[in-house]
């Protein structure tokens, strides 16, 4: 492309620079890059480039159609200044691209003057030929959650690479079919070498692990097993507390967070007097509050053995209890005591994931939602590329 001429507005805010192609090159076809011998017609785009100053540029150009001898149609040729069907030079496409990561959208179109939907696609076409085609090699222990990302229990699953800690991959709703769309992906040799994947005591990512790797141990994560107990500890509180006499009642209330923090959290005097107060009055939420500690404790075991002897011990102890609810996660345990007892061969869990929906969610407030589920995805992957860590690093 040459230019041809150019002129400033009076107030300098507004350059335009008109451009046409260098005849004495025959055009490429910006598909397949071969050349053509003849011209089958010519057009005129107005295209935005990057500003000059205070100046906003915009490019007149002439391009020209060639009738593609391999392609077997007629094309636009290659210019090198724009895409086809694009508005915006590429390299103003590439400025807008690179702001998106330490940007919102909107913010950037207002900064550069265009469409929110223009930065939105500019951005996601970048995203797909860097991360629409991941690479699976290598992947050798993972760990499955979901995240919320609409209300209504609207979710999608999360598969991180374990040991490098990038998402691999995202999946629309929590169901046994999604996660097994993801290990549809993964060649039978990419299966084979997965040895562990952590996940919470979800029967639809259970049965999907299961079928696609058989071989693969399943890790039960210590977090989202306490975090089912402490909705058990309020049951009994609540229960406990419907039986207690009036003049106790006031100690009960209130209470519901005293008993899941740990005692190192308990920062205010008034706080650990009303939970030693509430231990010494009632000793069925004294032995809840003990198994609590004890459920923890599981997981700290290096050897099978040992784990599961506690894991006896732990469920004989809340047994004693008789309360439906504590029965019932004793049953649910006894079900899924060897993704527990796995925790000995892989010291792994999904605190890592969760710190990562933590990430995930600030990326989705900052944005105010993603209608676009596929760009979401594709917006997550880039955050948490091991190559982009200090660039997104708060």
């Amino acid at each position: 492309m040459v230019v041809t001429r150019q002129s400033v507005s009076e107030d300098a805010t507004m350059a335009v620079v008109v451009l046409k192609p260098d005849e004495r090159f025959h055009p490429l076809c910006h598909a397949c890059r071969t050349p053509g011998h003849g011209v089958h017609s010519e057009e005129t785009r107005p295209v935005r480039d990057l500003d000059i100053a205070s100046a906003r540029v915009t490019l007149n150009c002439t391009y020209r159609k060639l009738f593609c001898q391999t392609c077997r149609r007629v094309m636009v040729e290659d210019t090198g200044v724009f895409e086809p069907c694009s508005r915006v030079t590429i390299r103003l496409a590439r400025f807008a691209h690179d702001l998106c990561k330490v940007m919102t959208v909107t913010d950037v179109a207002k900064h550069l003057g265009l469409d929110w939907k223009t930065v939105k696609n500019i951005d996601k076409a970048f995203l797909e030929k860097e991360y629409g085609t991941p690479n699976y090699s290598g992947l050798r222990i993972l760990a499955v959650d979901e995240i919320a990302v609409k209300k209504g229990h609207r979710y999608m699953t999360v598969v991180l690479n374990y040991e490098t800690g990038a998402v691999v991959w995202m999946g629309a709703e929590r169901k046994k079919e999604t996660l097994a769309k993801f290990y549809a992906l993964l060649t039978p040799e990419q299966r084979a070498s997965i040895q562990a994947v952590a996940m919470d005591m979800w029967d639809n990512f259970i049965e999907a692990t299961r079928e696609a790797l058989p071989h693969a141990a399943i890790v039960f994560d210590l977090f989202h097993v306490v975090s089912s107990f402490g909705k058990v500890v309020d049951q009994v509180r609540i229960a406990e507390f419907n039986k207690a006499q009036a003049r106790h009642r006031a100690v009960f209330k209130g209470a519901k967070y005293l008993l899941l923090k740990n005692r190192d959290s308990l920062r205010k005097r008034s706080e650990r007097a009303q939970l030693n107060q509430l231990l010494a009055l009632n000793r069925t939420i004294s032995v809840v509050y003990i198994l609590k500690d004890k459920l923890k404790h599981i997981w700290s075991y290096m050897s099978r053995t040992w784990a599961a002897k506690a894991l006896r011990e732990w469920i004989a102890l809340a047994r004693t209890l008789r309360h439906h609810a504590v029965n019932a996660f004793c049953r649910m345990l006894k079900t899924h005591a060897y993704g527990i007892l796995n925790h000995c061969d892989f010291a792994i869990h999904t605190s890592v994931l969760e710190g990562v929906n933590n990430k995930i969610k600030v990326i989705k407030r900052t944005a105010y939602g993603f209608h676009d589920i596929d760009y979401f995805a594709l917006k997550v992957m880039q955050a948490f590329d091991p190559h982009n860590v200090q660039l997104f690093r708060r």
